[in-house]
């Protein structure tokens, strides 16, 4: 087959992307949605929105070509933050694919459409700034209050020790964590020194 005729089969196809947060959780209503709109194809998913590690959206994203569509029920489906959706929609773009949003009637194909886009990644973040904002003030003032945050350290000073022996091996970061029973944050704390000045 040419490589024309391999582009001629991948076009115009609408391919949607469902996902739940847990498997409790089931797709029929964005399943319904997305079979109505058309969708030749649908790649599932039940992780959490926070998830970092998503293999069926990736495959999604790696299977769309030149002139297909990618449909979703919500941007909440698909993206974990705003910047999230921004770097999913500039991959679109490089590969020339349509996005479309039912509930909230996003379609990139036209400029209303991308218009009311950019709006609703704009508020997106903007509504995660306020967020933000707002938990560090109450921090502050919680602080202010007296109130203490987060556990006593269980971490001894001769774990710290033979922690940081092991960081300077040929031992991977999780075979450390493992084999020191220990968080990932405490690890990069008694990397980047916190515990250093109490080892001296």
């Amino acid at each position: 087959m040419t490589a024309d005729k391999l582009l001629a089969s991948h076009k115009s196809q609408f391919i949607g992307y469902a996902r739940v947060s847990s498997a409790g959780q089931n797709l029929d209503v964005q399943l319904s949605k997305l079979k109505a709109y058309g969708c030749d194809k649908i790649y599932k998913e039940k992780l959490s929105g926070l998830d970092q590690n998503r293999p069926e959206l990736a495959k999604c994203l790696d299977y769309v070509r030149e002139c297909d569509t990618l449909v979703v029920t919500r941007l909440d489906r698909v993206a974990r933050s705003a910047l999230h959706l921004g770097q999913i929609v500039e991959l679109l773009e490089v590969k020339e694919v349509n996005f479309v949003v039912i509930d909230q009637n996003i379609d990139t194909k036209t400029p209303q459409g991308k218009l009311m886009f950019q709006m609703l990644a704009s508020f997106a973040e903007f509504e995660q700034s306020l967020r933000k904002e707002r938990q560090m003030d109450g921090i502050k003032q919680a602080k202010k209050n007296g109130v203490k945050f987060g556990r006593p350290s269980t971490l001894s000073m001769e774990k710290a020790a033979a922690v940081l022996e092991d960081i300077g091996t040929d031992l991977s970061v999780q075979a450390i964590m493992d084999k020191h029973d220990i968080s990932r944050r405490s690890y990069y704390s008694i990397k980047t020194g916190k515990y250093k000045e109490k080892l001296c």
